[in-house]
């Protein structure tokens, strides 16, 4: 007994030490999350989202960000790095093959169709589905995780580069560390030249630009917040939170172009989330853990609808997320919304009363 005893206690002492003393995979500080606000008045949970048509359910496997041409056919990229395009009779045809992961889509003024794609950076696909690679890196630091982007009316690429130390596949470990690896960046095409806007930012996510192109925003995932940095007028250059304490985690933002920016929420606050981030022990302890047992999204489906100064104005929901959930990115096009998921089957559509 006394050996069976001995033994015992060296293997929890090798393995506290494994857990404690040698370097994980990542260096987590703390931070202290503010309360959660609930989900009521405007945002109070509804079930807005059952109503939205599903398209090509099961014949695409995370489309992330979603795109729709002049002939209303839906391009979406696909987690085996596909750009798939459903026509408008429902079939699913190959476009482009990146061979990487395509997440953001934005059209350019020439009708060509600008990727942000997580491995192999900031792309661009003509009509015919040829791929030409624009950018990989700035400032000396290649791009870690290319994720999504806007193009303004005279071309330029405004774009994020998520984290530049973790990959798409290890995002759950840049929530644990909780450091600043994130930018914001714009592509010139006349110059070719990607200039560094902003950086320092916690998982820099989905961008839009405002209806007249004087500010930029850019989602900061897991600081539950949107960052506003303005182009034009005297506050150029300038930074400031345009919405902070949000009910989820926010990824993609579009704007439609008329005053509202459209905010995919791909998972509700999670109080297990919030309470360890002020524990770096635990992050770290985590992040050693098989992929399977840490942080998953809540199973929610939730869009909301914000105005040019951050007032959320609607929001759309599906409680059980059984019909739509892990909504990453919201497209107006036409007189409906255009809804994608990371992981989900299925691209959703809304019919919506402005």
């Amino acid at each position: 007994m006394r050996r069976f005893l001995l033994i015992l206690a060296i293997v929890l002492l090798a393995t506290a030490g494994w857990l404690f003393i040698v370097p994980g995979p990542v260096d987590p500080v703390a931070w202290t999350p503010p309360v959660a606000p609930a989900l009521t008045g405007v945002t109070a949970p509804n079930n807005a989202l059952l109503d939205a048509d599903i398209i090509a359910a099961g014949a695409v496997i995370g489309a992330e960000d979603v795109a729709v041409d002049d002939a209303g056919r839906i391009y979406g990229g696909t987690q085996d790095g596909r750009i798939v395009r459903v026509l408008t009779d429902g079939r699913v045809e190959t476009f482009a093959d990146t061979r990487g992961r395509p997440l953001g889509l934005d059209w350019d003024p020439q009708g060509n169709l600008v990727v942000a794609d997580a491995y192999a950076g900031l792309l661009s696909v003509d009509p015919a589905g040829n791929i030409t690679v624009l950018s990989t890196g700035a400032d000396g630091v290649p791009f870690g995780f290319t994720d999504d982007l806007d193009v303004a009316r005279d071309g330029r690429v405004y774009f994020s580069d998520a984290s530049s130390k973790f990959r798409q596949d290890e995002y759950v470990l840049d929530l644990l560390e909780g450091r600043p690896w994130g930018r914001l960046l714009v592509f010139d095409p006349v110059t070719g030249k990607t200039e560094v806007l902003l950086d320092g930012l916690y998982f820099a996510n989905g961008v839009a630009l405002s209806a007249n192109e004087d500010f930029v925003l850019v989602n900061e995932t897991w600081r539950y917040r949107i960052t506003r940095l303005w182009l034009q007028g005297p506050r150029r250059g300038e930074h400031e939170v345009f919405i902070d304490n949000l009910p989820g985690f926010p990824d993609g933002v579009s704007g439609n172009g008329r005053g509202t920016f459209w905010l995919a929420l791909p998972s509700p606050r999670k109080a297990d989330v919030d309470a360890m981030q002020s524990k770096p022990w635990l992050k770290r302890l985590v992040a050693r853990l098989p992929p399977a047992l840490r942080p998953k999204a809540v199973p929610y489906g939730l869009v909301l609808a914000l105005d040019e100064t951050g007032r959320i104005t609607a929001s759309y929901h599906d409680p059980g997320g059984e019909h739509l959930r892990e909504i990453t990115s919201v497209e107006e096009h036409g007189d409906s919304i255009y809804l994608g998921t990371l992981s989900n089957d299925r691209i959703g559509r809304l019919t919506i009363t402005q």
